[in-house]
């Protein structure tokens, strides 16, 4: 069975994110794609441009020393430009650890990533972690 271009694209992203590959990570979105961070921590809200998107996940390795690991569970997607992960996530902040599932909702134009929803399985420990906002 072949696999579709949205999951894919979403792969490579997974991938790139994985390695801390900005460069190629950045290659697969919109230049005015948009991130939605859960909650109301530090690291929540909305990421206008890819600029921003790129600097909110490296800031996401600075908080976490470099822990921050994602394992990618499934991709699927609806053929008309939706795709949705499951994965679960790990990292370390300070004398802090987390592993969580969520997921993303990926809207995916002209074969680019343009928007990325996060979905995490407890809002509140997610918060917890990343610490509060400024």
């Amino acid at each position: 069975m072949s696999q579709h271009p949205d999951s894919d694209l979403v792969r490579r992203g997974y991938d790139a994110f994985a390695k801390g590959d900005m460069e190629a990570l950045g290659a697969l979105m919109v230049s005015d794609c948009v991130y939605h961070a859960p909650g109301s921590s530090r690291i929540s809200g909305h990421y206008k441009g890819r600029d921003n998107v790129l600097a909110l996940f490296g800031e996401l390795f600075r908080l976490t020393g470099g822990s921050l690991r994602v394992d990618l569970h499934y991709v699927s997607v609806d053929g008309r430009g939706h795709a949705m992960t499951s994965h679960k996530w790990f990292a370390e902040r300070g004398d802090r650890g987390i592993e969580m599932r969520g997921g993303l909702f990926f809207t995916i134009v002209g074969g680019k990533i343009s928007d990325i929803d996060e979905c995490v399985e407890d809002i509140d420990e997610a918060d917890a972690f990343w610490g509060p906002a400024d």
